[in-house]
């Protein structure tokens, strides 16, 4: 099974407590790991979870709150001390450009060959692709720019039935192309086997979004609709909705209605305000809207996308 999971380095809000660390996430796909948002200590919990360093090829930041950015420069330090050989490329909102600019000219001059500053267009927008997976950035709607991220694998080939294989003896150097949707002739007698004799239908594509700071609205609901599994703030419960709503957050019970309106099949919590010593109340509050699975985010928790969406 190809590789496709995330690790939570942080998940709390942004003051700083002794249960969470502010946000950030490791996004490992077939072995490539970008880094979703990256707060104060996130090397530090890379370390912790044995999240390699030298495979990290693009980090997002969602906005330029110091809880979601404040991170890079440490990351970038220790990049350079390591004499890590394989670019990065850091996607983020156009006004912290310059500011990160400077700040790696200051902090890690060592790193300017390395790292490339992109920044994020305004809409909807590819912004990164891979062999595996393209990355689509969408507005959110905080107290400044602020986007949102869907991973998304490309299509699979089709599954080659390899018992189906073995008895005919198809060399393993025409496999690839037969997955690619090639017919197959036998060299003995000329026979032509049809791609649907030899092949099944390709496993699903795997989707992830993350919504970090955001009012809940139903345009996210648009952006993100069919994904396997969204993250969503869920900074406050219900009692506290005027004061989400004044600092650009959502409650739970908002941010189950937007995964529900978007179909999502898990829908997993976090940006925990300082205020809950557990994120029992947050999950019972989004349970009771959201028809699918609901998983409390924790420093640590790996969700295994692709394990998860079999399950489903």
């Amino acid at each position: 099974m190809d590789r496709f999971d995330v690790t939570i380095l942080g998940c709390g809000s942004a003051t700083p407590t002794l249960r969470h660390h502010p946000s950030a996430q490791a996004l490992n796909c077939r072995d490539r790991v970008m880094l979703i948002d990256c707060a104060e200590g996130t090397q530090l919990q890379m370390r912790r979870y044995s999240i390699p360093f030298s495979r990290v090829s693009d980090i997002f930041i969602s906005h330029l709150h110091g809880d979601h950015c404040l991170g890079l420069p440490g990351f970038l330090s220790t990049l350079t001390l390591q004499d890590q050989k394989n670019p990065v490329t850091i996607h983020m909102p156009q006004q912290g450009i310059d500011l990160f600019d400077r700040m790696i000219s200051f902090f890690s001059p060592g790193s300017k060959d390395l790292v490339k500053l992109k920044p994020i267009p305004d809409g909807i927008n590819v912004i990164a692709e891979t062999r595996a997976m393209k990355v689509t950035a969408f507005p959110l709607y905080h107290r400044m720019p602020c986007f949102g991220f869907i991973f998304r694998e490309n299509e699979r080939p089709r599954r080659l039935l390899g018992d189906v294989a073995e008895t005919l003896g198809i060399p393993h150097s025409l496999r690839n192309c037969i997955k690619a949707g090639a017919d197959w002739c036998r060299p003995a007698d000329g026979r032509v086997f049809a791609n649907s004799e030899l092949t099944a239908d390709p496993l699903p594509s795997l989707s992830y979004a993350y919504c970090s700071d955001t009012m809940a609205d139903s345009r996210v609901a648009k952006a993100i609709r069919g994904v396997d599994v969204v993250y969503h703030e869920t900074t406050y419960l219900s009692d506290m909705a005027a004061q989400a709503h004044a600092r650009g957050h959502s409650t739970a019970a908002e941010a189950a209605r937007i995964a529900a309106e978007a179909e999502a099949k898990i829908l997993v919590i976090g940006h925990y305000s300082k205020r809950y010593t557990s994120p029992e109340p947050l999950v019972a509050e989004a349970a009771s809207i959201f028809p699918g699975t609901v998983i409390a985010a924790d420093e640590g928790l790996v969700i295994d996308v692709a394990r998860l969406n079999q399950k489903l």
